[in-house]
């Protein structure tokens, strides 16, 4: 019997790839390649806030078309014209869309991380997509309170300009670009103290009365001087503010180049954009910070 052995067959020589963690990228350019994880969490974000509704997304107009009607009442009925200025309610309501849009991505934006805990735990991804993605979904329920307020213009003879829309448009991006650098920054630190929290409620509500939302600009000056006006315009959101009312609100009054000259500053286009610049850099200043601690988010959640 022989006891020769088969000579074992030769294996050709494998080479495997190096092995990387499963979300290797991470930043901001990595959540827009991850677009359907990003839509994903929009759709569940949007399906979760009128979840066990009858009217569901009607909400989304009923609200701001309700709270248009009642300052149209209070300001254009009842007192006349508040605080002096011609279509009140118009000038109020067009910066209530601003303020909205930049409380909610800010306050969303926040508490994003905390509040999708049991994904950042347990699945591997870019952590910037949870501040991305109420940033989104922020400005989606901001996009009903603007087509009221487009509505409640043309009822009152607005005709649209180029010029005010890229007012508009301008006021938007400073909004999107900042409410993006801060969800950004107080997402993160929310993990490690949740007072940040707290204080970005705070702050939410002193942007309310810093704004020229509910009275003119033309009343910052006459109280604090150049001097005083100057300095509250380097608040970006109030820039925000003045920008959309010159797309909307101006162009509903009598004489819309002498409400402009009135009641908004001068350089609003110069202002409109360093503003912009301003935001665009606290973006890249505020995914240095978010890199810095990302790492540690899921052990401390």
């Amino acid at each position: 019997m022989s006891t020769t052995q088969p000579k074992s067959a030769t294996l050709p020589h494998q080479v495997l790839p190096p092995l990387a963690p499963p979300a290797a990228g991470s930043g901001l350019l990595e959540v827009f390649r991850q677009r359907y994880l990003l839509g994903m969490l929009v759709r569940n974000t949007m399906q979760s806030r009128y979840q066990g509704t009858a009217l569901g997304w009607a909400w989304s107009y009923l609200q701001p078309a309700v709270r248009f009607l009642m300052f149209y009442f209070v300001f254009q009925v009842m007192i006349g014209r508040g605080a002096g200025v011609e279509n009140f309610a118009i000038h109020l309501f067009a910066g209530m869309v601003i303020v909205h849009f930049f409380t909610e991505s800010f306050n969303g934006g926040t508490q994003s991380l905390v509040q999708n805990r049991s994904l950042i735990t347990k699945l591997a991804m870019p952590k910037e997509l949870f501040p991305v993605a109420r940033l989104l979904v922020a400005l989606w329920h901001t996009g009903p309170m603007l087509v009221i307020l487009v509505i409640a213009c043309v009822a009152m003879g607005w005709a649209p300009d180029p010029e005010g829309l890229l007012a508009t448009l301008l006021g938007f991006l400073i909004i999107l670009l900042l409410g993006l650098a801060l969800a950004l920054i107080f997402s993160v630190s929310n993990v490690f103290f949740r007072d940040f929290g707290k204080v970005v409620q705070t702050l939410n509500q002193f942007v309310t009365f810093s704004v020229p939302m509910m009275y003119p600009f033309t009343m910052v000056q006459d109280r604090f001087g150049e001097r005083g006006a100057e300095i509250y315009l380097y608040n970006p959101v109030s820039t925000a503010v003045l920008l959309i009312q010159r797309g909307f609100w101006t162009g509903t009054t009598d004489d819309p180049k002498a409400t402009a000259a009135l009641h908004l500053p001068d350089h609003l286009w110069t202002r409109g954009l360093i503003m912009l610049a301003v935001s665009a850099v606290l973006v890249a200043l505020a995914q240095l910070w978010f890199t810095r601690f990302e790492k540690r988010v899921p052990e401390r959640l």
